[in-house]
Protein backbone atom coordinates (compact mmCIF):
# COMPACT_ATOMS: atom_id res chain seq x y z
CA UNK A 1 0.00 0.00 0.00
CA UNK A 2 1.18 3.77 -1.01
CA UNK A 3 0.45 6.75 1.33
CA UNK A 4 -0.31 9.78 -0.46
CA UNK A 5 -0.08 12.87 1.39
CA UNK A 6 -1.85 16.03 0.83
CA UNK A 7 -0.59 18.88 2.42
CA UNK A 8 0.03 17.36 6.10
CA UNK A 9 -3.00 15.15 5.44
CA UNK A 10 -1.81 11.59 4.89
CA UNK A 11 -4.42 8.66 2.92
CA UNK A 12 -3.46 5.56 2.03
CA UNK A 13 -4.92 3.80 -0.96
CA UNK A 14 -6.36 0.52 -0.67
CA UNK A 15 -6.57 -1.67 -3.04
CA UNK A 16 -9.74 -3.79 -2.06
CA UNK A 17 -11.67 -0.92 -2.46
CA UNK A 18 -9.85 0.57 -4.67
CA UNK A 19 -9.98 4.42 -3.19
CA UNK A 20 -7.48 6.22 -0.54
CA UNK A 21 -8.55 6.00 2.85
CA UNK A 22 -6.79 8.81 5.15
CA UNK A 23 -4.64 8.04 7.67
CA UNK A 24 -3.87 9.49 11.14
CA UNK A 25 -0.11 9.02 11.76
CA UNK A 26 0.88 8.61 14.95
CA UNK A 27 3.02 11.05 17.63
CA UNK A 28 6.54 8.84 17.19
CA UNK A 29 5.68 9.18 12.96
CA UNK A 30 5.19 12.85 13.52
CA UNK A 31 8.42 13.15 16.04
CA UNK A 32 10.34 10.78 13.38
CA UNK A 33 9.33 13.44 10.42
CA UNK A 34 9.94 16.17 12.41
CA UNK A 35 13.58 14.49 13.01
CA UNK A 36 14.48 13.78 9.66
CA UNK A 37 13.47 17.41 8.75
CA UNK A 38 15.74 19.17 11.28
CA UNK A 39 18.78 16.37 10.83
CA UNK A 40 18.74 17.62 7.30
CA UNK A 41 18.52 21.47 7.81
CA UNK A 42 21.52 20.64 10.24
CA UNK A 43 23.68 18.67 7.73
CA UNK A 44 23.08 21.21 4.89
CA UNK A 45 23.57 24.45 7.21
CA UNK A 46 27.06 22.49 8.35
CA UNK A 47 27.91 22.05 5.16
CA UNK A 48 27.35 25.54 4.05
CA UNK A 49 29.21 26.82 6.79
CA UNK A 50 32.38 24.40 5.67
CA UNK A 51 31.71 25.57 2.44
CA UNK A 52 31.75 29.07 3.16
CA UNK A 53 34.93 28.82 6.25
CA UNK A 54 36.93 27.08 3.23
CA UNK A 55 36.46 28.40 0.32
CA UNK A 56 35.58 32.09 0.96
CA UNK A 57 37.91 34.49 2.88
CA UNK A 58 36.75 36.72 5.55
CA UNK A 59 37.75 40.72 5.59
CA UNK A 60 40.63 39.68 8.28
CA UNK A 61 41.17 35.96 6.98
CA UNK A 62 41.85 38.11 3.65
CA UNK A 63 43.89 40.87 5.27
CA UNK A 64 46.03 38.37 6.95
CA UNK A 65 46.75 36.66 4.21
CA UNK A 66 47.86 39.57 2.46
CA UNK A 67 50.06 40.22 5.53
CA UNK A 68 51.44 36.60 5.16
CA UNK A 69 52.76 37.33 1.47
CA UNK A 70 54.08 40.62 2.18
CA UNK A 71 55.90 39.05 4.86
CA UNK A 72 57.21 35.98 3.06
CA UNK A 73 58.76 38.65 0.04
CA UNK A 74 60.76 40.70 2.52
CA UNK A 75 62.31 37.31 4.05
CA UNK A 76 63.01 36.69 0.54
CA UNK A 77 64.47 40.42 -0.08
CA UNK A 78 65.89 40.01 3.07
CA UNK A 79 67.68 36.79 2.41
CA UNK A 80 69.03 38.47 -0.58
CA UNK A 81 70.27 41.06 1.10
CA UNK A 82 72.24 39.15 3.66
CA UNK A 83 73.55 37.06 0.89
CA UNK A 84 75.42 40.22 -0.20
CA UNK A 85 76.11 41.24 3.13
CA UNK A 86 78.27 37.89 3.49
CA UNK A 87 80.17 38.62 0.13
CA UNK A 88 81.15 41.89 1.17
CA UNK A 89 82.22 40.36 4.82
CA UNK A 90 84.23 37.42 3.12
CA UNK A 91 86.21 40.15 0.84
CA UNK A 92 86.68 42.15 3.96
CA UNK A 93 88.25 39.37 6.09
CA UNK A 94 90.58 38.09 2.88
CA UNK A 95 92.11 41.63 2.58
CA UNK A 96 92.28 41.17 6.83
CA UNK A 97 93.84 38.04 6.57
CA UNK A 98 96.07 38.77 3.53
CA UNK A 99 97.01 42.19 3.37
CA UNK A 100 96.34 43.92 6.65
CA UNK A 101 97.90 40.99 8.96
CA UNK A 102 101.10 40.77 6.26
CA UNK A 103 101.57 44.35 6.90
CA UNK A 104 101.65 44.04 10.49
CA UNK A 105 103.25 40.67 10.91
CA UNK A 106 100.35 39.66 12.86
CA UNK A 107 99.33 36.35 13.45
CA UNK A 108 96.93 34.66 11.29
CA UNK A 109 93.10 34.11 12.76
CA UNK A 110 92.04 30.48 11.92
CA UNK A 111 89.33 29.81 9.58
CA UNK A 112 87.30 27.93 12.53
CA UNK A 113 87.20 31.11 14.36
CA UNK A 114 86.61 33.71 11.44
CA UNK A 115 83.36 31.00 10.53
CA UNK A 116 82.44 29.06 13.18
CA UNK A 117 78.60 29.01 13.76
CA UNK A 118 76.19 28.34 16.62
CA UNK A 119 76.10 25.40 18.74
CA UNK A 120 72.80 23.19 19.15
CA UNK A 121 70.08 21.64 17.18
CA UNK A 122 67.56 23.23 18.75
CA UNK A 123 68.65 26.87 18.22
CA UNK A 124 65.50 27.80 15.55
CA UNK A 125 63.12 25.12 16.75
CA UNK A 126 60.58 27.35 17.64
CA UNK A 127 60.46 29.00 14.07
CA UNK A 128 59.57 26.26 12.73
CA UNK A 129 56.05 26.22 13.33
CA UNK A 130 55.65 29.46 10.85
CA UNK A 131 53.92 28.88 7.66
CA UNK A 132 57.20 29.14 5.67
CA UNK A 133 59.78 27.84 7.91
CA UNK A 134 63.29 26.97 5.82
CA UNK A 135 62.77 30.34 4.58
CA UNK A 136 62.99 31.64 7.92
CA UNK A 137 65.44 29.47 9.63
CA UNK A 138 67.98 29.64 6.88
CA UNK A 139 67.27 33.55 7.04
CA UNK A 140 68.16 33.64 10.66
CA UNK A 141 70.68 31.26 10.56
CA UNK A 142 72.32 33.67 8.42
CA UNK A 143 71.91 36.57 9.93
CA UNK A 144 73.14 34.80 12.91
CA UNK A 145 76.28 33.67 10.98
CA UNK A 146 76.53 37.47 9.85
CA UNK A 147 76.46 38.96 13.50
CA UNK A 148 79.12 36.66 14.76
CA UNK A 149 81.57 36.73 11.79
CA UNK A 150 80.81 40.58 12.00
CA UNK A 151 82.14 40.71 16.00
CA UNK A 152 85.47 38.51 15.08
CA UNK A 153 86.17 41.63 12.10
CA UNK A 154 85.89 44.11 15.09
CA UNK A 155 88.15 42.44 17.64
CA UNK A 156 90.51 41.90 14.23
CA UNK A 157 90.23 45.39 13.37
CA UNK A 158 90.64 47.05 17.21
CA UNK A 159 93.89 44.42 17.36
CA UNK A 160 95.54 46.10 13.77
CA UNK A 161 94.72 49.64 15.27
CA UNK A 162 96.74 48.73 17.99
CA UNK A 163 99.27 46.93 16.13
CA UNK A 164 99.22 50.29 13.88
CA UNK A 165 99.92 52.74 16.92
CA UNK A 166 102.66 51.02 18.55
CA UNK A 167 104.43 50.12 15.09
CA UNK A 168 107.13 52.59 15.33
CA UNK A 169 108.24 50.87 18.42
CA UNK A 170 107.57 47.80 17.10
CA UNK A 171 109.67 48.63 14.07
CA UNK A 172 112.81 48.83 16.37
CA UNK A 173 112.52 45.53 17.52
CA UNK A 174 112.22 43.52 14.47
CA UNK A 175 115.65 41.83 13.12
CA UNK A 176 115.85 44.52 9.86
CA UNK A 177 120.03 44.56 9.73
CA UNK A 178 122.49 41.86 8.75
CA UNK A 179 124.47 40.62 12.23
CA UNK A 180 127.93 40.85 10.63
CA UNK A 181 128.43 44.55 8.85
CA UNK A 182 130.18 42.94 5.89
CA UNK A 183 129.22 44.10 2.87
CA UNK A 184 130.92 42.00 0.60
CA UNK A 185 128.61 39.34 0.01
CA UNK A 186 130.29 36.96 -1.50
CA UNK A 187 131.60 36.05 2.27
CA UNK A 188 127.84 34.04 2.94
CA UNK A 189 128.40 30.88 3.36
CA UNK A 190 124.90 28.98 3.40
CA UNK A 191 121.57 29.92 3.16
CA UNK A 192 118.27 28.94 4.32
CA UNK A 193 116.64 25.64 3.24
CA UNK A 194 117.54 22.17 2.64
CA UNK A 195 121.40 21.60 1.68
CA UNK A 196 124.02 18.62 2.51
CA UNK A 197 125.04 18.38 5.97
CA UNK A 198 128.86 19.27 5.91
CA UNK A 199 129.52 16.81 8.91
CA UNK A 200 126.91 13.91 8.11
CA UNK A 201 126.88 14.18 4.39
CA UNK A 202 123.04 14.11 4.33
CA UNK A 203 120.37 16.25 2.99
CA UNK A 204 118.96 18.17 6.25
CA UNK A 205 117.22 21.50 6.36
CA UNK A 206 119.67 24.58 7.19
CA UNK A 207 117.32 26.73 9.65
CA UNK A 208 119.40 29.88 9.38
CA UNK A 209 122.19 31.90 7.40
CA UNK A 210 125.98 31.15 7.68
CA UNK A 211 127.83 34.27 7.10
CA UNK A 212 132.02 33.23 7.16
CA UNK A 213 134.36 35.48 9.06
CA UNK A 214 137.39 35.93 10.80
CA UNK A 215 136.93 35.46 14.10
CA UNK A 216 136.64 38.07 16.48
CA UNK A 217 134.91 39.78 14.24
CA UNK A 218 131.89 41.48 15.86
CA UNK A 219 128.41 40.18 15.94
CA UNK A 220 125.51 42.96 16.22
CA UNK A 221 122.08 42.80 17.39
CA UNK A 222 119.64 42.95 14.35
CA UNK A 223 117.00 44.72 16.55
CA UNK A 224 115.73 45.79 19.60
CA UNK A 225 115.26 42.99 22.39
CA UNK A 226 116.43 41.22 25.47
CA UNK A 227 119.25 38.44 25.54
CA UNK A 228 117.05 35.58 26.83
CA UNK A 229 119.87 33.02 26.61
CA UNK A 230 124.23 33.39 26.79
CA UNK A 231 125.58 29.88 27.21
CA UNK A 232 126.67 26.61 24.91
CA UNK A 233 123.89 24.81 23.28
CA UNK A 234 124.31 21.43 21.50
CA UNK A 235 125.40 21.74 17.90
CA UNK A 236 125.13 25.74 18.20
CA UNK A 237 128.31 26.29 20.64
CA UNK A 238 128.51 29.51 22.17
CA UNK A 239 124.87 31.10 21.60
CA UNK A 240 123.06 33.49 22.06
CA UNK A 241 119.36 34.70 21.39
CA UNK A 242 117.41 37.41 21.62
CA UNK A 243 113.95 37.99 22.42
CA UNK A 244 112.91 40.89 20.07
CA UNK A 245 109.23 40.99 21.21
CA UNK A 246 106.31 40.99 19.24
CA UNK A 247 106.81 37.30 18.37
CA UNK A 248 110.33 37.23 16.91
CA UNK A 249 113.56 36.03 18.27
CA UNK A 250 117.32 35.98 16.67
CA UNK A 251 119.98 33.02 17.40
CA UNK A 252 123.13 33.33 17.22
CA UNK A 253 125.54 30.81 16.99
CA UNK A 254 129.28 29.43 17.16
CA UNK A 255 130.61 32.76 18.96
CA UNK A 256 133.84 32.63 20.15
CA UNK A 257 133.16 35.31 22.58
CA UNK A 258 129.51 37.38 24.48
CA UNK A 259 129.58 41.22 24.71
CA UNK A 260 125.91 40.57 26.09
CA UNK A 261 124.58 39.15 29.20
CA UNK A 262 121.32 37.14 30.19
CA UNK A 263 118.82 40.10 31.22
CA UNK A 264 120.50 42.24 29.16
CA UNK A 265 118.34 45.01 27.09
CA UNK A 266 120.25 45.51 23.91
CA UNK A 267 119.50 48.27 20.80
CA UNK A 268 119.55 47.73 17.34
CA UNK A 269 123.65 47.38 15.93
CA UNK A 270 124.73 46.81 19.23
CA UNK A 271 127.98 44.21 19.45
CA UNK A 272 126.59 41.12 21.65
CA UNK A 273 129.31 38.56 20.63
CA UNK A 274 132.15 38.02 18.17
CA UNK A 275 132.26 35.36 15.29
CA UNK A 276 134.18 32.14 16.47
CA UNK A 277 134.40 28.47 15.19
CA UNK A 278 132.74 26.90 18.68
CA UNK A 279 130.40 23.57 18.12
CA UNK A 280 129.40 21.82 15.05
CA UNK A 281 131.34 24.04 12.69
CA UNK A 282 133.94 23.51 9.97
CA UNK A 283 135.22 26.87 9.98
CA UNK A 284 135.19 30.51 11.85
CA UNK A 285 131.72 31.86 10.62
CA UNK A 286 128.12 32.53 12.60
CA UNK A 287 125.36 30.90 12.44
CA UNK A 288 122.14 33.35 12.12
CA UNK A 289 117.89 32.45 12.69
CA UNK A 290 114.98 34.41 13.09
CA UNK A 291 112.14 32.82 14.58
CA UNK A 292 108.16 34.37 14.20
CA UNK A 293 105.94 32.89 16.62
CA UNK A 294 108.14 29.69 17.55
CA UNK A 295 108.89 29.08 13.66
CA UNK A 296 112.03 29.31 11.73
CA UNK A 297 111.89 32.15 8.81
CA UNK A 298 114.13 32.79 6.11
CA UNK A 299 116.44 35.46 7.79
CA UNK A 300 117.29 37.39 4.09
CA UNK A 301 113.58 38.37 4.27
CA UNK A 302 114.92 40.86 7.31
CA UNK A 303 117.97 43.03 5.49
CA UNK A 304 115.49 45.73 4.40
CA UNK A 305 116.88 48.37 6.25
CA UNK A 306 121.28 47.39 5.72
CA UNK A 307 120.75 46.34 1.90
CA UNK A 308 120.06 48.22 -0.90
CA UNK A 309 117.54 46.19 -3.55
CA UNK A 310 119.82 45.22 -5.89
CA UNK A 311 122.78 44.25 -2.92
CA UNK A 312 119.36 42.10 -1.51
CA UNK A 313 119.17 40.70 -4.97
CA UNK A 314 122.43 39.42 -5.11
CA UNK A 315 122.43 38.12 -1.60
CA UNK A 316 119.72 36.18 -2.42
CA UNK A 317 121.29 34.70 -5.21
CA UNK A 318 124.48 33.84 -3.03
CA UNK A 319 123.07 32.54 -0.19
CA UNK A 320 120.14 30.24 -2.26
CA UNK A 321 122.49 27.35 -0.88
CA UNK A 322 125.24 27.59 -3.27
CA UNK A 323 127.99 29.17 -0.96
CA UNK A 324 130.47 27.51 1.03
CA UNK A 325 128.81 24.99 3.36
CA UNK A 326 130.14 25.91 6.86
CA UNK A 327 127.85 23.81 9.43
Amino acid sequence: MKLFKSRKTYYRYNPNTLSYERVYPTHKDRLYGLLRHLSTGVLFGAATFLAIMYLIDSPMESQLRKENKLLQTQYEVLSLRLNDALDVLEDLQQRDENLYRAIFQAESIPESVRKSGFGGTNRYEHLMQLSNPELVVATSRRMDMLRKQLYVQSNSLEELITIGKSQEERSKCIPAIQPISNKDLTRTASGYGMRIDPIYRVPRFHTGMDFSAKTGTEIYATGDGVVTYAAWKQGYGNCLVINHGYGYETLYGHMSKYRARVGQKVKRGQVIGEVGNTGKSTGPHLHYEVMVRGKYDNPARYYFMDLTPEEYDRMIQIADNHGQVMD
